[in-house]
Formats: structure tokens, sequence, C-alpha cells
């Protein structure tokens, strides 16, 4: 594993964490609300991670598998008033819930500055071996 491979695997790692922070981002501005596009209540999504093992070019990493749907109920309040009430008058919201959306954007931001900071390391390494041979 050659020194540059290291700006490959934390490249990758700062790409999928900006993924779910932008993931987050949107679970956050929907945590309110009650029907999207299609009729139905916003669902709060996840990002599922894979890494990439080592190959022949030597590349390794992790990458966005997949962004998948919580298949956690709607939250369901009566409010009989509202114009998107059911017939018994319970109104679907989304399934999102802000406490663990602001555990996962901080673990995310988290991952995301430790990456940018192996990059930054690695660069430093390198230009000080570069100064030895001066």
């Amino acid at each position: 594993m050659s020194m540059f491979s290291i700006f490959s695997v934390s490249g990758s790692a700062v790409s999928a964490q900006s993924q779910r922070l932008n993931v987050v981002a949107s679970n956050l501005a929907n945590v309110d609300a009650v029907a999207g596009p299609d009729g139905q209540a916003y669902k709060a999504r996840q990002v599922v991670f894979q890494t990439v093992p080592m190959g022949g070019d030597a590349s390794a990493g992790v990458k966005v598998n997949a962004i998948t749907e919580s298949n956690v109920p709607f939250k369901r309040i009566h409010d009989p008033n509202h114009p998107s009430a059911d017939t018994e008058g319970y109104v679907n919201y989304s399934n999102v819930n802000p406490v663990e959306e602001m555990v996962n954007m901080i673990s995310a931001s988290r991952s995301y500055q430790n990456n940018i900071e192996v990059m930054n390391t690695a660069k430093s390494l390198l230009l000080k071996t570069l100064q030895l041979g001066q």
C-alpha cells in the first residue's frame, strides 16, 4: 500500500460522509412534514455504507451502497380539523426522530473532519519526506 492510497481511502470516506450529511439534512428538514409528493408522510432515510477492498489497482475505501427508508410507523396525531386528516381524524406525520438525526449528524461531521485530518497529516508527511531529499 503506497502512501498515495491514503488519499484514495480518506477521499472516498469524505465523499460518503458528505452524502450521509445530505441525507441527515433532508431528514431534519422534513421532521414535521405531513404529506410528500406521493401523498404519504415523509419517511426517514438512512445511508448504508459498503467497504471497498483493496484490489489490483490498490484502490480501497468506502462507498454508499444504498439509501434506505425507515420502516418505523408514522406519528399519528388526532387533529380532525387538519386538511390532511383521515376519516378518523388522524394526521400522519413523518417518522423522523430529530434526536437520532442530530446524533447521526454529529457522527458524520466528526468522521468527515477526521478524514480531512488524515489527508492533511499524510500531505504533511509527504512534504517532510521531500524536504529530506534537499
